[in-house]
């Protein structure tokens, strides 16, 4: 029986990890965690919050997830939502849409 989701993996093209740092640590507020030593071999990096994680992985025919997409619950959306539209289509939430900086779609939730 499935007790949890361990990790959401997303990819993204070769020598971006500079700007998924930013977006990921910077904006999201998530901690890098190391690859074991033959996956960092790869390139791509790790992510680790309360309750998530986030593998990006290099892929050379690189394709940002436009429709599929990892969503975060937050406390505060509002400290998200610059410019961004905020709905409440999802019943019981507030949400946006945002772009990391290779174009996967991330959604953030907070519970209303």
């Amino acid at each position: 029986m499935i007790r949890q989701i361990h990790h959401v993996q997303l990819a993204a093209p070769r020598g971006s990890e500079p700007e998924l740092r930013r977006f990921y640590e910077g904006v999201l507020g998530l901690r890098e965690v190391p690859k074991p030593p033959e996956l960092a071999k790869r390139g791509g990096v790790w992510f680790r919050g309360e309750g998530v994680e986030v593998h990006l992985g290099i892929e050379d025919d690189f394709r940002p997830a436009r429709k599929a997409h990892p969503a975060f619950l937050v406390d505060d959306l509002d400290a998200y939502a610059s410019g961004v539209e905020i709905d409440d289509l999802f019943p019981g939430y507030r949400r946006i849409y945002v772009s990391d900086p290779v174009g996967n779609r991330i959604e953030l939730l907070q519970a209303m």
